[in-house]
């Protein structure tokens, strides 16, 4: 490809749109590259249970400033959620169930001990390394948890209530769970309230088409990246297909687990290379159940490995049905077995159809949502959002606010899109 521009954006999930748009607006010469045959990434929308529904990405919240100024900027509101109506959950092997304030009497007290160090650890939230977090860095959920001296039901309940978010408690650091939590002032409630309640009116779709309206970045879709070098005064982009691009930068803006297939030139500092290699553990996907009939709405907590579902929740009522949402890892992903999961919880229950998306087996995802490693979050991921010469990260798996979440890639995404148009100002004013 002969044309040379100003800035190359690899990825068109929220990160890459919003980074896109954004610079285009201040009049550079952008192209938007993605590997896929259509743009958004892991926020995707498609017919499901004989409606059209989100497989990937979907809460927001108005508290979240980047995602709230782009609908209002749009015109675009949200969705209430149902009444969170009956609980059940799954401790010392057998279903308990109540209403949500008999489970939240039981629950609550063990999430304030889990996160009481919350606010110490992250002062300032907006501020990672305001100070020294190098011990609770290393922790897992699983050695919080451990430190916690629960009984065997109490750790069940505590974990059910921590596996819409967790796919592993080893695997997955507290830090970034104690920082999520310190951003809404120390209270789990308030933020689990963003992490999974709110959605888009008209869906993520309706949110993408109308950023990408706002920029002329030309769009190359099914165009996945194979290398990227940075030659100084300019970095030359290798695809799949032997395609060249060239641009004066770079913003990859892919999920962290298809990194490592990308061969960047120079080499990048070992702490960043390491947070690649290690990569993002959730290993989930999206399952959506319709069940029959108008059901009384319901929220299923299981702990993660304990039982094949683990967080479930009645979303909304669909042509005299009832769906259910489920984000997680599922090997039964038949509809009869999801329905006798289901029947240990609501006996009788009849499940009319499913649709689940594997964002594991996604070759263009290869993880769910981000929950770092112990030792990545205020390290890694630091390290790799500074500028590598041309070369700049961004996306929901590496942002500083929120990661994640789509208010992580916007804000990730804005935020690589601002110092890259500071940079390229100051080249300008150089000439």
């Amino acid at each position: 490809m002969d044309e040379i521009f100003d800035v190359a954006v690899i990825g068109s999930g929220m990160a890459g749109i919003i980074a896109a748009r954004d610079i285009s607006e201040k009049g550079y010469k952008v192209v938007l590259i993605d590997a896929r045959d259509r743009v958004g990434g892991r926020t995707y929308m498609d017919a499901a249970c004989g409606d059209v529904l989100e497989l990937g990405g979907g809460y927001v919240h108005w508290t979240q400033p980047y995602i709230w100024t782009e609908l209002q900027r749009h015109g675009i509101t949200l969705d209430p959620p149902m009444d969170e109506g009956k609980n059940y959950w799954f401790a010392d092997g057998a279903v308990h169930s109540g209403s949500s304030q008999q489970f939240s009497q039981i629950v609550s007290p063990l999430l304030e001990r889990l996160f009481a160090d919350s606010r110490a650890r992250f002062p300032m939230p907006f501020n990672l390394t305001a100070i020294d977090n190098s011990k609770i860095e290393k922790e897992s959920i699983e050695d919080r948890i451990n430190s916690l001296g629960l009984s065997s039901y109490q750790r069940d309940v505590l974990e059910g209530a921590l596996s819409g978010l967790v796919h592993s408690y080893k695997s997955h650091g507290i830090a970034q769970l104690l920082h999520a939590v310190a951003t809404y002032s120390g209270n789990f409630d308030a933020f689990f309230e963003t992490a999974g309640t709110w959605s888009i009116k008209g869906g993520t779709k309706k949110l993408i088409d109308a950023i990408l309206a706002q920029t002329d970045a030309k769009l190359l879709l099914s165009t996945p990246v194979s290398s990227i070098t940075d030659e100084g005064s300019r970095v030359i982009i290798g695809t799949r297909d032997e395609q060249t691009i060239h641009a004066r930068m770079v913003i990859t803006a892919l999920p962290l687990n298809t990194i490592s297939e990308i061969h960047i030139t120079p080499n990048l500092p070992p702490l960043a290379q390491s947070m690649i290699t290690e990569k993002n553990p959730t290993m989930a996907g999206k399952l959506w159940i319709r069940i029959k009939g108008e059901i009384e709405p319901f929220s299923i907590y299981a702990p993660a490995g304990k039982y094949p579902l683990n967080a479930l929740r009645a979303e909304r009522y669909f042509d005299g049905d009832t769906l259910v949402l489920y984000d997680a890892a599922i090997r039964d992903q038949d509809r009869s077995g999801v329905q006798c999961l289901l029947q240990r919880f609501l006996p009788g229950v009849q499940v009319v159809d499913i649709a689940y998306h594997s964002w594991v087996n996604d070759e263009f995802a290869k993880g769910g949502w981000m929950m770092n490693r112990p030792g990545n979050f205020t390290t890694g991921a630091v390290e790799l959002r500074k500028p590598h010469g041309n070369i700049y990260f961004a996306g929901g798996d590496l942002s500083e606010s929120e990661p994640g979440s789509i208010e992580g890639a916007l804000s990730s995404g804005a935020q690589a899109a601002r110092d890259v148009s500071i940079k390229l100002s100051k080249q300008i004013s150089n000439i």
